[in-house]
């Protein structure tokens, strides 16, 4: 053992070649030699998807169990999902691919690794252990008062563009430790924090790596031609994605595709108090798609569901089904439906079956700001920016890589783009049929989000109380409001 230790202690990339089995690529192998110069190293990796950095990763964290004592190994990211689906799970992969002596040193929990205690070694789970803590803005201490006197400290901070900047100002001490390596990896996704500045302004104090699918042996060239074939190669989904660049700021558009990648899946709670709305936008027959989006608060508790194909009083029917489906608590205070040509019709049609129907008319004036938007429409888009700027709202998790529903629906959000109308000047959101050109489908499952605002655009001008909001069932609610009746 002691001769095992001597060979490997000093060189991680001798021991993931002769003990893991795997030959690392050359920017792995860079990665693994600045992780063992120890001392108070800065490390930081923008990659696409697939290149290996879960993978590299976790042989950092392997080796740092392995030969450094005693040791704290603290791994932080945005999401649970990315926490224990990947890294931790990673981790576990190549603890298993240790010789069986080896593998017994280890006490192997849900959410932590730590070394099993010997005579010599009596508080050895304290004094050297692995565990993974959710970043989240409400909760900063994710890698804040981690330290180990005399000893090795690991921080690594995957997915660290969706890292709020509070986490990293709260682990500020543990992170300027003299024996403590600081890794932070991720897609490039935000041209802001410090994930971003290690890349540009901080670059000169981090050892920096620039990981590009393109040139990647491990990413599917499939992967690179799809990505290239959906989003374009001048892109910043693509830049992003798959060259790992940080996206360029597309100064037309409304949401910065940060801001909803972001959201997906985060960690936040829901707003107490906050009232179910669900958005509808109405198709009839056709190629395009009635969609339906449920959102609650700072929530949109499920997936977008979609029907094609449905005749007026079939999409009002399935509306009654979702309805009927929903237990009386999580139904909505309101269904706010577009009203614009045939909208108008399943609205009344679901009035008549007792449900909470709005039409909602976004060609309308605005609710609030008459003075910056020309219509409703405009001033829905802006709502929800503001929604997404706040950072503790939640997108459905994707249910596989490739979720159609999801990414339809994030890239019906980011598409959304705006001009300035005419001689007024005003900030106008373009037309859905030129977003429908662009994307080469109608945004539907992005437009029934956006419907979902016009409940809040109405109480913020008349209030909920009283009934005035919600009015009569049986009854259009009156708000006095061109848009939103």
């Amino acid at each position: 053992m002691d001769q095992w230790v001597e060979r490997y202690a000093d060189d991680p990339v001798l021991f993931v070649r002769e003990v893991l089995g795997v030959d690392p690529d050359p920017w792995q192998a860079d990665l693994l030699r600045a992780y063992a110069k120890g001392g108070h190293q800065r490390i930081s990796v923008r990659s696409g998807h697939g290149t290996g950095k879960t993978a590299c990763l976790a042989w950092v964290i392997v080796h740092q169990m392995l030969f450094r004592y005693p040791q704290r190994t603290v791994a932080t990211a945005p999401t649970e999902a990315q926490l224990y689906d990947a890294l931790f799970a990673e981790v576990k992969v190549w603890l298993g691919r240790l010789p069986d002596p080896v593998q017994k040193l280890f006490d192997v929990k849900s959410d932590r690794i730590s070394l099993k205690p010997t005579p010599k070694y009596p508080h050895a789970p304290d004094d050297s252990f692995f565990t993974v803590r959710t970043a989240r803005a409400e909760k900063p201490e994710a890698i804040a008062g981690v330290h180990c006197d005399l000893g090795w400290v690991l921080l690594i901070c995957d997915e660290a563009s969706g890292i709020a900047e509070s986490i990293f100002e709260a682990g500020s001490g543990s992170m300027s430790g003299h024996n403590c390596t600081t890794i932070l990896a991720g897609n490039p996704v935000r041209t802001t924090g410090l994930f971003f500045d290690t890349h540009h302004k901080l670059r000169a104090t981090w050892t920096t790596f620039h990981v590009n699918c393109e040139h990647s042996p491990r990413v599917s060239k499939t992967f690179i031609a799809d990505m290239k074939a959906r989003y374009g190669e001048l892109s910043n989904a693509y830049r992003v994605r798959v060259q790992g660049m940080f996206p360029r700021g597309d100064d037309d558009t409304i949401i910065p595709r940060e801001l909803i990648d972001a959201a997906l899946g985060r960690d936040v709670a829901l707003i107490p108090g906050a009232d179910m709305v669900w958005g509808l936008d109405v198709a009839y027959k056709g190629d395009d798609r009635s969609a339906l989006c449920k959102r609650r608060g700072n929530w949109v508790v499920e997936r977008p569901k979609w029907k094609r194909g449905l005749e007026l009083m079939q999409v009002a029917g399935w509306v009654k089904g979702e309805w009927d489906a929903t237990p009386a608590t999580e139904r909505p205070t309101e269904i706010m439906v577009d009203a614009i040509g045939l909208g108008a019709g399943v609205a009344s049609r679901l009035r008549e079956m007792g449900l909470p129907a709005v039409d909602v008319n976004v060609s309308e004036s605005p609710a609030i700001t008459f003075q910056q938007y020309p219509n409703l429409r405009t001033e829905l888009w802006y709502q929800m920016l503001d929604w997404f700027r706040a950072r503790n709202c939640l997108l459905p998790t994707p249910l596989v890589p490739k979720d159609e529903v999801m990414e339809d629906f994030t890239e019906e959000l980011a598409a959304q783009t705006y001009d300035l109308a005419g001689s007024s000047g005003k900030t106008k959101a373009v037309e859905k049929k030129q977003v429908k050109k662009k994307l080469g489908r109608s945004p539907d499952l992005g437009e029934s989000l956006l419907l979902t605002f016009a409940s809040v655009a109405g109480r913020a001008l008349y209030g909920a109380g009283g009934g005035s909001s919600k009015g009569s069932w049986g009854q259009p609610l009156r708000r006095n409001l061109k848009g939103i009746v």
